[in-house]
């Protein structure tokens, strides 16, 4: 079936690379009576590699070339990302081509996120429970990105919906993940243990990746293991990510290579790129407030337009709080920044009562301040006076996801990152009123 995929991927815009093609046409080898040798496929590549095109070509071709109705269930690390993967990649994909006439249906609704076809074929998003599958029958299950997979439920929800179809198969993509992503490092194991074994039959195993003893900066290394460099992603663009992402995230991003969860989250180098002695806020400034989730210390920190920051206070407990940042906030005619869904929204009502302009942040807006915040240090656009505390809250800072962005974790971090926080709101204050500044002005 390979050769259909392929054909399936021309008619929507999007011929397969080779390594896409290669796939497809050992995991669609099928026996003359029209039953796929390999039950299971698994496919581990680097992000941004040309998974989406590879998959709905799959499906599609599935759907479409199989001679009957056909029940395919796709799967990703939740019902929502699997929800909009479909309704914001997949159907898009195909509503700009012909293929878009075989389609009948498309169910948009979280509770049933379907693609349907003329011809009684049907894609159903699945979520991601044990018990998600029970009473269907699937002959194309779907298991995207099961880096996130810290148990089975995912593959038991389908197997035994699979069980009653002679030609069902599962395909199961993903880049690498950590020691937690159980399902992946299980399926990895069965895949290499089935090409040692080379069967011909049962799994079928694909996998781009760097060794992990590898210089990780070295191009040579990037396009041994990126089987889209040179078509849709360039060794620029991996440049970037190599000297702008902690090294895990590039390690399994661009190497697909499995590290361990409790990494560094911000580089030491790039830290110690941005910190210096020399530096002192001076002009317009912002003050960033923030408290440990225990409240057992408060962090307050000074920036200035230029993104030029310094640790001002940081002492145990927040009793000291308003009086100390109403007197500086007023010395310097500064602004006060805070996570107003934060421990330190608390002090939000005495500041305003004791004449300070307070600037309340939505979770929202403290995730963009967050992104912001560590692309200016990849870049080198701020300026850190160097502090013990704030390198003891770089040090030990993690990330947690909020949908597409992502804040500070206090409760993963090792240590206070009060600190790392008021920095980040500091800074991030700075510019965006410096911007809105001089927009004014224009219009002016």
């Amino acid at each position: 079936m390979g050769g259909l995929i392929g054909k399936v991927a021309e008619q929507l815009g999007q011929p397969l690379m080779p390594w896409q093609q290669l796939v497809a046409d050992v995991g669609g080898e099928v026996d003359a009576s029209g039953k796929p040798f390999y039950r299971e496929v698994i496919v581990t590549v680097p992000r941004q590699s040309g998974k989406t095109t590879l998959t709905l070509s799959w499906e599609l071709q599935r759907a479409l070339g199989w001679g009957g109705p056909q029940k395919i269930a796709y799967t990703a690390q939740t019902g929502w990302d699997a929800h909009r993967k479909l309704l914001d990649d997949q159907v898009p994909m195909i509503e700009r081509t012909a293929l878009w006439q075989t389609v009948s249906k498309v169910g948009r609704s979280t509770a049933n996120s379907s693609l349907q076809f003329v011809n009684g074929s049907r894609v159903d998003v699945l979520a991601t429970t044990e018990h998600a599958g029970h009473g269907r029958t699937i002959d194309l299950a779907i298991l995207d990105e099961v880096f996130a997979d810290s148990d089975f439920r995912r593959e038991q929800a389908v197997l035994p919906a699979m069980a009653t179809r002679r030609n069902a198969q599962m395909l199961v993509t993903s880049t690498m993940g950590t020691e937690g992503s159980v399902l992946l490092n299980r399926k990895v194991d069965a895949g290499r243990a089935a090409v040692v074994e080379d069967r011909g039959s049962g799994i079928a195993y694909f996998e781009w990746s760097a060794p992990l003893d590898s210089d990780i900066g070295d191009p040579a290394v990037w396009r041994a293991c990126s089987p889209a460099l040179g078509f849709t992603i360039d060794e620029d663009t991996i440049g970037h990510a190599f000297r702008t992402m902690p090294e895990g995230d590039f390690r399994r991003g661009w190497l697909n290579q499995s590290t361990v969860a409790n990494e560094r989250v911000i580089p030491e180098s790039m830290w110690a790129a941005v910190c210096s002695g020399e530096v002192a806020p001076d002009g317009r400034l912002r003050l960033g407030v923030d408290v440990a989730a225990d409240r057992s210390a408060t962090a307050v920190v000074i920036a200035d337009d230029k993104l030029r920051a310094e640790l001002v206070e940081y002492r145990p407990g927040t009793s000291w709080v308003v009086e100390r940042v109403a007197e500086i906030a007023t010395r310097w005619s500064a602004d006060v920044v805070v996570d107003g869904y934060s421990p330190a929204g608390s002090f939000i009502d005495e500041l305003e009562a004791a004449g300070v302009n307070v600037l309340k942040l939505s979770t929202r807006e403290v995730a963009a301040a967050c992104g912001r915040f560590y692309d200016r240090m990849a870049d080198r656009q701020i300026q850190v006076r160097s502090d013990d505390v704030l390198d003891r809250a770089a040090t030990a800072a993690r990330r947690r996801q909020t949908g597409d962005a992502w804040l500070w974790s206090r409760k993963d971090a090792t240590d206070d990152l009060s600190p790392l926080v008021a920095l980040t709101l500091a800074l991030d204050q700075g510019h965006r009123v410096n911007v809105d500044a001089d927009l004014w002005g224009f219009w002016e």
